[in-house]
């Protein structure tokens, strides 16, 4: 009897034991069911011309000029810890380009995909659309180069699923659009994109910052109100255009300048989107800066619900000076006070 009382409390303690190690609020890397805990509170700095890590694609960036970046405006007041500013997606001037030139080679991205039936299922599980719906998805997207530094959630490709982490996507990267001016594609790796979610701690960035970087202007886009009818785009020369929704340049025309040239912001606490992935767990921790936390990230009043999120994967960051018809928009809500 007591030979069994033993037994039987030791296989009690190692269930125990197992399901304090799987809990995703540990501070470990993720939960028994393939999710990833938030608590890391790390964002990932993408220079505008790095692949990075953990590419889907080759690089669709086509456009050589680069946009001219641009500070948000508006937003001067006190901001609460971890919060990020929010501009809306059809905003005027918060996309640059050329004219008639596409920033992203959407039919190779497609062609890219479809050679890779395992990585486009990924995509397509990040898009919460069908594999089959991937090249009409594609399709329906802008083309344009960002001119604020971004934030956004990035899903890589890593042991046949996607993964997802935060991510600030500098100003000049090229990236595809949904209808409602929310990026969903980084040309430079084909990774699909998805709106911030929230961190449980002040978030830290990892990675090298590139000249210029400023926390206090980094943005997050949220959807606007209505599918946008034109995206108002600047020039490197500074000229101004309009580049419909789903086109890739060819029907651009010239504009005036507008009354406001640089997008105002608003303070933005960015929710937790729906779980989109079915990654797994990154299998060794980044290197993280303990002196850079950034102060713009999403508040910390609720944890985030779902989005399968991971710490910011290994790999060189390197430094660069120079419609969604499936896909989750987003939810945000805006607080009373506050970058192919």
């Amino acid at each position: 009897m007591p030979r069994v009382a033993i037994t039987a409390t030791a296989v009690v303690a190692a269930v125990i034991l197992a399901v304090v190690l799987s809990r995703p609020d540990n501070g470990g890397t993720g939960a028994s069911d393939g999710g990833t805990s938030t608590s890391s509170g790390e964002i990932f700095l993408q220079p505008a011309a790095d692949t990075g890590p953990d590419a889907f694609t080759e690089s669709t960036a086509e456009e050589k000029s680069s946009a001219s970046p641009v500070s948000p405006s508006g937003a001067t007041e006190p901001a609460p810890q971890n919060a990020v500013r929010g501009v809306n997606g059809d905003a005027p001037g918060l996309y640059g380009g050329t004219r008639n030139v596409a920033s992203c080679d959407v039919e190779k991205q497609i062609k890219y995909l479809g050679q890779a039936p395992d990585k486009q299922r990924a995509f397509a599980s990040v898009a919460r659309i069908e594999p089959s719906e991937v090249p009409s998805y594609l399709r329906s997207l802008t083309p344009v180069q960002l001119r604020m530094d971004t934030r956004v959630t990035n899903h890589g490709y890593k042991d046949g699923a996607a993964t997802s982490y935060q991510a600030v996507l500098q100003a000049r990267t090229a990236v595809l659009v949904d209808d409602r001016g929310v990026p969903r594609v980084r040309c430079a790796c084909g990774n699909p994109l998805s709106p911030p979610v929230a961190q449980q701690s002040a978030p830290r960035t990892t990675g090298e910052e590139w000249p210029g970087y400023k926390s206090s202007n980094v943005v997050m886009v949220t959807p606007a109100p209505e599918p946008v009818d034109a995206f108002v785009m600047c020039e490197p020369d500074g000229e101004w255009f309009e580049r419909q929704p789903g086109d890739t340049g060819k029907k651009d025309h010239k504009t005036k300048k507008p009354e406001k040239p640089s997008p105002s912001a608003s303070v933005t606490t960015p929710t937790a989107p729906p779980d989109t992935t079915s990654s797994q767990p990154p299998t060794s921790e980044p290197p993280t800066s303990d002196t850079d936390t950034d102060t713009t990230g999403p508040t910390t009043d609720e944890p985030p619900t779902s989005d399968t999120q991971q710490p910011p994967p290994d790999g060189d960051t390197g430094t660069d000076t120079g419609t969604n018809t499936g896909g989750d928009t987003g939810g945000v809500t805006t607080e009373e006070a506050p970058a192919s």
